[in-house]
């Protein structure tokens, strides 16, 4: 069949069109996402700069919608693994509820940028960044006229986070850990011997040579050598146990790139921060141990993933078994692991609501652990 020469022309535009639209840059995510995310009701807060901390300038965000909502302070792990460029994906709901606090630690991400390393080096401790969070608390309760505020910790920032607990509980509402650190030393061990199982399941020869290598780990002193845990946590990611059902943790950095809060120069100081930090932090993170704590005085809730190898549950459970507390909570995230607020953001935004917000208002529930 001879086509008319108006069905060719159209072909001929159409297809015109479809190389240009495929020829087309792809837009910035990042200015999109800032403006979709920004906090514009009448009432609200959002803030971004630099405030002075334990000698030096460290970074911080405030947001919410609502000024007379709790604060709640982000603790976040690695060490030097902020949060704050990944807080897009899941903390916008948190808004509705609390004014959210996120700060990029001494040593890492925007923090890291602002400050001379070499003098920053000296000063890098699990208790020199303790110090700073109280800082960072008093500032907050003075700045915005907040006698308490939430604490939510995660992995690294557990072993910072539940020490400013047990130091400053009038000041807090509530303590919520997430990825707690109880024991290092046995969480290790733990962790080690379920990715080796894994592995032997598995039948990965690689993966159980690599692993046979580093034994014994931890080290019969409980220190933590850089390499060893490096080769350690390669295959607990690969196994699922920091993500539950993923081999990678390729999505939540692929995630950070196009942060509405970084530019590409801030995202490549998280590598740089961690690599400056790590090194400097991991001796006090393995000697981190709160067996011997067992009395808290604020309220304790504990969000725990039910397939986290990268800090195993199970001391924490027992730990939290024994806790002498005003009030506390244990609540199992049963499709996460250790990355529960990005595995589970729902039910996190669900826990924050129904059992951390009633500490504000004085209305705390009786002690109970959901889902055992």
């Amino acid at each position: 069949m001879k086509r008319s020469p108006i069905s060719i022309a159209s072909a001929a535009l159409l297809a015109t069109a479809a190389v240009g639209a495929r020829a087309a840059p792809a837009p910035d995510p990042r200015p999109i996402l800032a403006e979709v995310g920004k906090i514009v009701s009448s009432n609200g807060i959002d803030e971004a700069r630099a405030v002075e901390i334990g000698g030096i300038r460290q970074w911080i965000t405030v947001r919410g919608r609502d000024r007379r909502n709790p604060i709640l302070l982000v603790i976040h792990g690695g060490p030097a693994a902020p949060d704050l460029p990944t807080r897009y994906l899941f903390e916008a709901p948190w808004t509705d509820y609390f004014t959210v606090v996120e700060w990029d630690q001494r040593g890492s991400g925007k923090t890291y940028e602002l400050n001379d390393p070499a003098t920053v080096a000296p000063t890098l401790s699990r208790e020199r960044v303790v110090k700073d969070a109280e800082e960072l608390v008093a500032y907050l309760r003075a700045t915005y006229a907040k006698p308490k505020v939430f604490v939510i910790a995660h992995s690294w920032g557990t072993a910072v986070g539940l020490e400013l607990a047990s130091r400053r509980p009038d000041w807090l509402y509530a303590y919520i850990g997430v990825g707690q650190i109880i024991d290092m030393r046995e969480g290790e061990a733990a962790s080690y011997a379920w990715t080796l199982d894994q592995a032997r399941k598995a039948g990965d020869a690689k993966g159980l040579a690599e692993l046979q290598s580093i034994a014994p780990y931890p080290e019969p002193d409980g220190s933590l050598p850089l390499a060893k845990i490096g080769v350690e946590r390669k295959w607990v990611v690969r196994f699922g146990g920091l993500t539950h059902g993923r081999t990678s943790y390729d999505y939540w950095e692929n995630a950070e790139k196009i942060s509405p809060d970084y530019s590409d120069a801030d995202f490549k100081a998280i590598d740089a921060g961690s690599a400056f930090s790590l090194p400097k932090l991991l001796p006090d993170l393995a000697k981190t141990d709160f067996t011997g704590l067992t009395r808290m005085r604020c309220p304790v809730i504990i969000f725990a993933g039910r397939y986290d190898e990268t800090t195993p549950a199970a001391s924490v459970k027992r730990w939290w078994d024994r806790l002498s507390a005003p009030d506390k909570r244990f609540v199992w995230f049963e499709n996460s692991a250790h990355m529960v607020w990005a595995e589970e953001p729902g039910r996190v935004l669900v826990h924050l609501v129904a059992d951390a917000i009633p500490y504000a208002a004085k209305n705390a529930p009786a002690s109970r652990s959901l889902n055992p």
